[in-house]
């Protein structure tokens, strides 16, 4: 971040002496100076921020989003109240099926009218196959949100890929006309591709080397648009130099994304609970994730023409202990099932506070503050797990961190502005981080702000100063907080509402207002 070091100096000669001023054996209050220049040039930032991803695992997708049956859901099986919530969320793309999953998944067995379950070979379970991709695309349609799709690079092929894309989006040929016999005469005219799911990885099925990655992504890309030479396409990278340059060198050519998976919390086999005050640490994270990404990038010669792609991210890694596997699970594996059941500890309500919501928070700040690079994240998942979304048989649970995704969606604006800010910190040595996370937007106009503040103290009301060209701001401006009434606060199925927005007044004096400890605030001004 830029400092305005003149702003600081006026910030603490005005109040050396107010009072919030702690003890000498306090810590100091946070405090922080925004400086927003109006005439400086904004950047636009992309919907596809608040986007989400669901996989086939534990109840996402089955008992999640669909469920047939259920007096909660339409006639094809679509949960309505799930609908309505990612309505509320404005999602704008969810990235399917997978996630490992894919690796072993072939699409063919989820389309057409005599569909039979198979064996899942990632998650140990079987897959009945009753949501596929005509599914997958009718539900995106009821939402209101694009549909992308991240193909089989594990033990599928590129010609797998390439029919893929012509059962979506042909309108002639053998897989054009399997669409049409399901009752689909119109082409689904999905955009967004992803040309396999992290085959760096030891844990996936048909894992690449580097040497061998690149030319697959090729040889795939050059497929699939011979299906829609229109398609966007996306390849699985990750922040080390030593995979990614070579993707890039092989087949940057043909992607306008890479995509970079993060859980900056990997509780895969041990479950934990960590305090608020040891996960807010790890909210400075996504910065330096999305730094490292652009350096790939800059050293691949291919920045401003490929894109990064969160398409799978949260603070907190997925609990599922003794999986993802390659092979599927023995009928007497009784570890196995035992290993399968302990997913239910991601339902444990306690587990998602004011952490997860802030965490959220200073992530969307991060990719805004860098928006002409960071151009689609999904958080991972939208529906259960780890998910915004807790889905129950008889409702919905909206999670701290699922009001922070419909604020930022709904309250803030499509460009991002300039703004010079310097903050106190939180912590101390190599792990302070700023105190006051922020990112200012605005308008079309260029005279209606928003501004997103994020105090990460847990325990102190925080100062902030904004002067807009040099003139501190004055009054009561419409403001909305999202504060538990502890760091550790949360929602669950009795008590759904104990964390929600709230809209009131904040009020500045002489520029400068206080932010409530753990919390996120999004102010709105008009410029004059």
């Amino acid at each position: 971040m830029k400092v305005s070091k003149n702003l600081l100096l006026v910030y603490l000669l005005t109040h050396a002496a107010s009072a919030y001023a702690a003890p000498a054996a306090l810590p100091v209050a946070p405090h922080a100076v925004l400086s927003i220049d109006t005439s400086a040039p904004s950047k636009p930032a992309s919907p596809m921020l608040y986007g989400g991803f669901i996989e086939h695992f534990h109840r996402q997708i089955y008992g999640g989003l669909f469920e047939p049956g259920s007096p909660l859901a339409d006639e094809r099986g679509f949960r309505k109240d799930v609908i309505a919530a990612m309505k509320e969320l404005k999602l704008s793309v969810v990235r399917w099926p997978g996630g490992c999953f894919v690796s072993g998944y072939h699409w063919k067995d989820g389309v057409g009218k005599n569909r039979k379950p198979v064996p899942d070979p990632v998650w140990g379970v079987s897959d009945p196959n009753t949501f596929g991709t005509d599914e997958f695309v009718e539900w995106c349609q009821l939402v209101g949100c694009e549909p992308y799709i991240c193909t089989n690079a594990g033990n599928g092929t590129p010609q797998e890929m390439k029919e893929w894309v012509e059962y979506c989006n042909g309108t002639t040929g053998k897989f054009a006309d399997m669409r049409k016999a399901g009752g689909h005469e119109k082409p689904f005219n999905v955009n967004l591709w992803s040309i396999g799911n992290e085959n760096y990885g030891p844990w996936e099925i048909g894992r690449k080397d580097a040497d061998k990655w690149g030319p697959l992504v090729d040889q795939s890309a050059l497929l699939m648009r011979q299906a829609d030479p229109t398609i966007t396409l996306v390849a699985a990278a990750t922040k080390k130099e030593d995979w990614s340059l070579p993707l890039l060198a092989a087949a940057g050519k043909h992607l306008q994304y890479i995509a970079v998976h993060q859980y900056w919390l990997g509780f895969w086999s041990k479950n934990q609970m960590p305090v608020f005050k040891d996960v807010i640490k790890s909210s400075a994270g996504p910065e330096t994730t999305i730094q490292t990404m652009i350096g790939i990038l800059e050293k691949a010669g291919c920045r401003g023409r490929v894109k990064i792609a969160f398409d799978e991210w949260n603070l907190r890694g997925w609990h599922h202990p003794g999986f993802p596997r390659k092979k599927v699970l023995e009928p007497d594996d009784k570890e196995g099932a035992d290993y399968v059941a302990k997913r239910e500890i991601s339902d444990i309500a306690a587990q998602y506070t004011m952490s997860d919501a802030l965490f959220c928070a200073c992530f969307f700040n991060a990719c805004l503050r860098h928006c002409e690079d960071v151009g689609m994240s999904n958080i991972a998942p939208i529906v259960n797990t780890r998910g915004p979304l807790f889905v129950h048989p008889t409702g919905i649970v909206k999670r701290a961190h699922f009001h922070t995704i419909a604020m930022y969606a709904n309250l803030l604006h499509h460009h991002v502005g300039t703004i010079d800010v310097t903050s106190s910190e939180y912590g101390s040595g190599k792990q302070a981080i700023p105190a006051i996370d922020s990112v200012a937007t605005v308008d079309d106009t260029g005279k209606h702000w928003a501004v997103a503040l994020v105090n990460r103290s847990p325990d102190h009301v925080a100062r902030c100063t904004i002067t807009l060209d040099t003139k501190p701001l004055e009054g009561s401006l419409d403001a909305t907080f999202l504060v538990g009434d502890s760091t550790e606060a949360y929602n669950d199925v009795e008590h759904p509402t104990r964390v929600v927005p709230e809209r009131k007044k904040l009020t500045f004096t002489k520029g400068t207002a206080e932010l409530p400890a753990h919390s996120l605030t999004i102010v709105h001004f008009t410029a004059p």
